[in-house]
């Protein structure tokens, strides 16, 4: 397995950072790829590979989006399915939803995503600064 995931930011697609070594990932920017299957596909393989040698290990995964379409919605939706599948097998999964004050919508789709979480540790953050 590799150790990072590292995929620049577009116009239309989030910078993705995980730092597998580090148990450290990270999603930020703006999604809405013309493609979200494309898009995403490496990002859950590569998560699925990661989460199956978590084991009972401990990660935190940050969610710092700007704005996403309704279909990158649904991937995130999967991507917290999966980070709650780890958490639920005995990791230690901690959830970092960083929203701009300014954005009630962020905030909100935060929420609601946090609300389905039973086994992962969510945490709603404004975005410094």
């Amino acid at each position: 397995m590799q150790d990072k995931l590292d995929i620049e930011a577009t116009s239309r697609t989030p910078a993705v950072a995980f730092d597998f070594a580090n148990n450290n990932l990270k999603i930020s920017g703006e999604s809405y790829p013309e493609d979200v299957t494309e898009f995403y596909g490496p990002v859950f393989s590569s998560l699925d590979a990661y989460l199956g040698k978590l084991g009972k290990g401990s990660c935190r995964f940050d969610f710092e989006l700007i704005y996403l379409n309704s279909s990158s919605a649904k991937a995130i939706m999967m991507l917290m399915d999966k980070l709650e599948a780890a958490a639920k097998n005995g990791a230690s999964v901690d959830i970092y939803w960083f929203y701009d004050k300014e954005d009630d919508t962020m905030q909100e789709l935060g929420e609601e995503f946090g609300e389905d979480l039973e086994n992962a540790t969510f945490h709603l953050e404004k975005m410094p600064g």
